[in-house]
């Protein structure tokens, strides 16, 4: 057993612990609290994307009325032989089962894809590193486009201007391969970062170099009010409705654990009332008049078709963003809780030791003058 000092020694240890966790779930709440106003902020936007994208449709025939052919290339559907899978995971530990979870929704999907190849576009190291381990990198060759390229708006009447450097596709290595790594997204959500993802997967789209892409992410309504779900973006089925491939629910210990972890930090676990807001949003631009558009109409629907793939990814990220830091505070509750309890149980064991030593000692004193 143990003496006394080496228990003295393992309270100080596990006390330090404690408060180094103790402080990390202060920092994920209030991190938390930052987290879900901006996502309850940023879903109007979306919302009023989809409506004025709906209204525009209204205004301009999405199909050929002789062949029937869909003219805008986002919203054109083909047979799944490639597939992007963009994964959110975090960059960091100390979340639970957050990257797990958001790792096995991934594996599950790529199961279930037994058919075609799969590209993997990784956000954040966690889900990067574990699928490095897993599968290859593909290769991309980077080709310089001159200005006056007729490849330069290649199949996209009206779109802006591509980046001087595209990547291209280069030679498949296997059916899975990570081709693409953008970490620290989570930890600093920005939408300049969303809009470059998104340009780069809406131009593989447009060139054919994939035919559906899909993401991974934790969607986050509250503290107790998660799913990890598997959406596709692209094509564009139907704006302003979401096509979920796949959700897992949380299960009902994840739901107190939170819940207990929330209550102690004061975080709210109600949903945001946002009944009135998502009403405006989804009437904006909705009225029955004929709008005067300064650019010709299909311009303007290439280029909000474009913005609302980016703002599907923008709003993975910071759901994403939300539901890391609501695990990671759960996870650093229940880190607490433990070292207290270890902190009793080592105080428990010291005092039993220390009394031991005591009553020995008083023993070989009264033995010693009995002898005398």
């Amino acid at each position: 057993m143990a003496n006394v000092l080496d228990l003295r020694r393992r309270i100080r240890s596990v006390k330090s612990t404690r408060q180094i966790t103790k402080a990390m779930k202060m920092i994920a709440a209030a991190k938390l609290r930052r987290a879900q106003e901006r996502a309850v902020s940023a879903r109007p936007y979306a919302t009023m994307l989809a409506s004025v994208i709906g209204s525009l449709m209204r205004h301009i025939e999405p199909y050929d009325p002789v062949t029937g052919e869909v003219r805008h290339p986002l919203l054109l559907e083909r047979e799944e032989k490639r597939v992007l899978l963009i994964v959110v995971s975090g960059d960091k530990g100390f979340a639970g089962a957050f990257n797990g979870n958001i790792t096995k929704a991934a594996f599950r999907f790529i199961a279930d894809t037994a058919d075609g190849e799969i590209d993997i576009a990784a956000i954040g190291r966690k889900g990067r590193d574990l699928f490095r381990r897993r599968y290859s990198a593909a290769e991309f060759v980077e080709e310089p486009v001159e200005p006056g390229d007729p490849d330069h708006q290649k199949h996209m009447p009206g779109a802006p201007n591509q980046p001087p450097d595209i990547k291209r596709r280069g030679e498949r290595k296997s059916r899975i391969e990570v081709a693409g790594d953008y970490p620290g997204m989570l930890d600093k959500p920005s939408f300049d970062r969303a809009a470059t993802l998104g340009h780069e997967i809406v131009h593989r789209y447009v060139e054919q170099e994939i035919d559906a892409a899909y993401v991974v992410y934790n969607e986050f309504k509250s503290v107790i009010a998660q799913r990890v779900v598997v959406e596709r973006i692209l094509p564009i089925m139907k704006v302003g409705e979401r096509n979920i491939e796949q959700a897992v629910e949380m299960t009902q210990e994840e739901r107190e654990q939170q819940a207990m972890a929330a209550a102690s930090a004061g975080i709210s676990i109600k949903q945001a009332d946002t009944a009135e807001a998502d009403r405006e949003a989804k009437n904006f631009g909705t009225a029955e008049v004929d709008y005067i558009y300064e650019q010709p109409p299909r311009e303007l629907l290439d280029g909000l078709l474009r913005q609302y793939v980016t703002t599907q990814i923008y709003h993975a990220v910071i759901e994403s963003t939300a539901a890391e830091q609501a695990a990671r505070m759960t996870a650093m509750d229940a880190a607490t809780s433990n070292a207290s309890e270890m902190i009793d149980s080592l105080t428990l064991t010291m005092n039993r030791v220390r009394q031991a030593a005591i009553t020995k000692e008083i023993i070989e004193i009264v033995s010693g003058a009995a002898a005398l």
